[in-house]
């Protein structure tokens, strides 16, 4: 990234509230990024239609609409979560090879425990940082300070629709709002 560039916050923590995933505010980012033709990667997540419990999700690839588990399947009486490490790895593989300089924003669903950690897609975020390649991504609450540590100054704390679309129109070219606002959104 050159040096003129590190003023401004590239990366967006979208913080919530663990009960209160941003489902729609990310979903509405990417509407609207698709309506003006921008060229996104990255990540959203849905519920599984044979919904069983918490890990019974899936992630939409924003570059090809596949979606895929990254959960081991591991039966309906089944307690917690345990991720499965490989489908962790094919989706990282295939958002990092939509990493390209037409790109204007990655979007990621969740900076959870395993990127806390320092692994999952981590290293996805700071190579998009270090292409100048502007990321959203969603910080629960119980991750922000790993967030903070690791994103550092080159992030910005975004709280809700209107922090999202300030953001947007100052670091995504050709940012997705101009009429509307995505303070339109229902609650």
């Amino acid at each position: 990234m050159r040096d003129s560039e590190v003023s401004r916050p590239i990366l967006a923590a979208l913080v919530y509230n663990e009960q209160a995933y941003p489902d729609d505010i990310l979903k509405e980012v990417v509407d609207r990024c698709r309506a003006r033709g921008l060229r996104l990667a990255g990540v959203v997540q849905h519920r599984s239609r044979e919904a069983g419990h918490r890990c019974d999700m899936l992630l939409e690839d924003l570059a090809t609409g596949q979606q895929a588990s990254i959960f081991a399947a591991r039966g309906r009486g089944a307690k917690g979560c345990q991720l499965d490490q490989d489908a962790m790895l094919q989706v990282v593989s295939q958002i990092e090879r939509e990493l390209k300089d037409d790109l204007k924003l990655l979007i990621l669903n969740k900076f959870g425990k395993v990127e806390a950690e320092g692994a999952g897609m981590r290293d996805l975020i700071a190579k998009a940082a270090w292409m100048g390649i502007p990321a959203i991504v969603g910080v629960p609450v119980c991750n922000l300070h790993a967030w903070r540590e690791f994103a550092g100054e080159l992030s910005a704390e975004l709280h809700d629709s209107r922090d999202v679309e300030g953001w947007l129109v100052r670091t995504v070219s050709g940012a997705p709002l101009e009429k509307a606002t995505m303070t339109d959104l229902p609650p």
